[in-house]
């Protein structure tokens, strides 16, 4: 197969997380002394174009921030990873934001403000539609408004663009999206929205495939990924094994980097072993965009657990 350099497009959210360290989380009318604060890029469309941009793939992104402080850093955080912004909006209110209180126990609370996310529109999508045609790939998420998501495949499976949609956080779906999809990547909980409770991942594969899906990616962590596709092709990717400390982004790490493989021309399950290594290093680091690995750091990783690659 002859890799495409055609662009790898994701319409997507971006929001700024606000994360205070406490001793426990406050109760209605308690006032608690904090231990640290941090604010971190996030939003799981900006997670995957930062994840794809930093292997070195031309990469652009479609969203909106807001006409707030955290704005220009989030943006100017996408294009120090190489992320082509010129496709991003202004939106005259807050950008996403994301209050989180940790706890000490592990235990958090978090707060989603949508923001600009909520003003992606189908009419913004078809402001960006010349983009969106000439992408190899398009990623979507399930943060923007429904009806934005769905504008976005109707558009790509018009003019052939295969898309890839991670389903998260898990929502209903109408049955032809199932059709237009070229790949389906829900982890464990979110598979089980759609195929229901108990089936084994080889049972919800081919559930999934059955609805018209072209390859479905199951990311069970740890475990790895159950890699399947509707001409009959399935198999286990193995996980490569880490030290992990941090798991936030290591699924939109996966997939902005099995994006990048599959544009290169790697067989689907070289694609999610070449993602798994990806995603294995982010979780070895603290924050979301932040642990994403460069290309050079991937090689190096593969080239030591070469004996555990699959290609």
């Amino acid at each position: 197969m002859t890799p495409s350099r055609k662009p790898i497009v994701i319409v997507g959210s971006i929001s700024m997380d606000l994360v205070t360290c406490t001793p426990h989380i406050p109760a209605v009318g308690e006032t608690v002394i904090g231990t640290s604060f941090s604010s971190t890029p996030g939003g799981k469309g900006a997670n995957q174009a930062v994840a794809a941009a930093r292997l070195g793939y031309p990469v652009h992104m479609v969203g909106k921030v807001g006409a707030d402080s955290y704005a220009q850093p989030l943006l100017d955080n996408l294009a120090h990873s190489g992320v082509g912004t010129n496709s991003m909006g202004r939106f005259d209110g807050s950008s996403g934001l994301a209050p989180i209180f940790l706890a000490d126990n592990g235990q958090n609370s978090i707060i989603i403000v949508q923001g600009a996310n909520g003003d992606v529109d189908p009419g913004f999508i078809d402001q960006h539609a010349d983009l969106i045609r000439s992408a190899g790939i398009v990623l979507c998420q399930l943060e923007l408004p429904l009806e934005t998501t769905l504008h976005t495949i109707d558009l790509c499976a018009s003019v052939n663009v295969p898309v890839m949609l991670d389903p998260a956080p898990a929502a209903p779906l109408p049955g032809v999206v199932f059709t237009q999809v070229a790949w389906f990547t829900p982890n464990e909980t979110e598979a089980a929205l759609y195929v229901g409770e108990g089936l084994s991942v080889e049972e919800a594969a081919t559930d999934l495939l059955s609805r018209g899906v072209q390859g479905v990616v199951l990311k069970r962590g740890a475990e790895g990924a159950y890699v399947a596709t509707s001409d009959g092709h399935a198999e286990w990717v193995h996980a490569f094994p880490v030290e992990a400390i941090d798991t936030v982004g290591a699924g939109d790490c996966f997939n902005g980097a099995f994006a990048v493989a599959l544009m290169e021309g790697r067989t689907p399950a070289a694609a999610a072993s070449f993602a798994c290594a990806a995603a294995g290093i982010s979780v070895t680091r603290r924050g979301a965009q932040a642990s994403m690995p460069t290309r050079a750091e991937v090689d190096t990783f593969l080239q030591q657990n070469k004996s555990q690659l699959q290609i």
